[in-house]
């Protein structure tokens, strides 16, 4: 937030909805490529029953874990990511 009252600019509410927006997709693209990569194979080979049930069971497990922990990461590292007050200063001591 900035010194303002407490009440965040235009341009921070656009930069939160864009993280929001980059940390959803991203999320669901990671789920998304995680479940094929265990699942596939279930579902494009001819594979016994027991394997086919855990593959596709670990992917249904691994696929909203994934998500949430995708999302909380990139918005977690987004809010701890300040800018140095000094333009082209990054480190604190300098």
């Amino acid at each position: 937030m900035t010194g303002n009252r407490g009440r965040r600019t235009q341009a921070d509410r656009d930069a939160i909805t864009v993280e929001i927006g980059y940390a959803l997709c991203s999320a669901a693209f990671a789920a998304a490529v995680v479940f094929g990569a265990v699942a596939g194979p279930a579902l494009l080979f001819d594979l016994p029953r027991g394997l086919e049930t855990v593959l596709v069971r670990t992917g249904l497990v691994l696929v909203p874990v994934l998500f949430l922990a995708r999302v909380v990461a990139v918005l977690v590292r987004f809010q701890r990511s300040d800018q140095p007050s000094q333009p082209g200063r990054t480190r604190p001591d300098s």
